[in-house]
């Protein structure tokens, strides 16, 4: 095996792991791969007999990829018509199959990762090296144009953020699929108070409908109004579709298609037995570039 295979079989056994930094980094699995990518053709461009931990080389270097593409959007101060629900990681409700094993490995779910959309830059990558990865302070350092003391208070600053706002779910997969397929029948039956009995009083419910969302409600808050939006949503249950379980980021969820083709994801947040936030991507265009093949019968 020459250097250049050798290099190539290396990258290859770390990119897992990359591709799922990139993720909790971006929220999106196309700029993931994105990032991934250009990590492989900055480590094909440079001296490898130099690089002397190559796993801690092609993290750091996947993590800077991915900053100056979160602060590439915040100079371009882009402005979604709607609420912006991350790309979610779609899997058979019976498991996650081995290529999402990585993205998923510390459970990060689509509340988490909505929290971490709302930190700076500098604050999300201190954060998710250190915090989900492990990465030292001292490394993360240099990544951000800080001491690691500085670098210390980033992660700290967006981990009491992260512990506020984001709801921990619960961990028996069982009881939250009772609760969404609760959700899911009351909706199709139009039963309100049933389905306020398995909403939070403060439940959030987030509908990414994209260029759709043009006259769509906006973030919706408390159960009550949240029954009435899924009550709203009742054509789930029209001719031609079809819903489907799922685990959405490891969590119970529903895929839902019409005449075959998916026009919704839906990700639930359970905890203590209660829907605390319902996150629903209805983008066509980012449906399209999911990969839901591993639903297939």
């Amino acid at each position: 095996m020459d250097d250049g295979d050798w290099l190539a079989t290396r990258f290859e056994e770390n990119r897992g792991h990359l591709r799922a930094v990139a993720y909790r980094m971006l929220g999106s699995l196309t700029e993931a791969d994105d990032a991934v990518q250009e990590a492989w053709l900055r480590l094909s461009r440079s001296d490898s007999g130099a690089i002397h931990n190559l796993g801690g080389w092609l993290t750091t270097t996947v993590a800077r990829v991915c900053l100056d593409m979160l602060r590439s959007r915040s100079s371009r101060r882009e402005e979604p018509l709607g609420p912006h629900v991350p790309d979610p990681v779609v899997s058979r409700d019976t498991g996650t199959d081995p290529e999402h094993e990585a993205l998923l490995a510390d459970s990060v779910g689509l509340a988490m990762l909505v929290v971490l959309e709302t930190l700076a830059p500098a604050e999300r990558l201190a954060f998710v090296l250190h915090d989900t990865f492990g990465v030292p302070f001292e490394q993360i350092a240099p990544l951000v144009g800080r001491s690691p003391a500085a670098a210390r208070q980033l992660a700290s600053r967006a981990r009491r953020r992260v512990r506020a706002s984001a709801p921990v779910p619960d961990p028996d997969l069982d009881r939250q699929r009772e609760v969404v397929d609760a959700f899911l029948v009351a909706a199709r039956d139009g039963d309100f108070d049933a389905l306020v009995a398995v909403l939070d009083p403060d439940v959030v419910l987030r509908a990414d409908q994209g260029a759709l969302a043009v006259g769509a409600p906006a973030e919706v808050r408390g159960a009550a109004a949240v029954a009435r939006q899924a009550i709203t949503y009742s054509r789930l249950g029209a001719p031609g579709s079809r819903v489907r379980p799922a685990l959405v980021n490891g969590a119970a969820g529903l895929v839902a298609s019409r005449d075959g083709r998916p026009f919704s994801v839906l990700g639930f947040t359970v905890s203590a037995g209660k829907v605390v936030e319902l996150d629903i991507l209805a983008d066509p265009e980012r449906l399209a570039r999911l990969d839901l093949a591993v639903l297939d019968d």
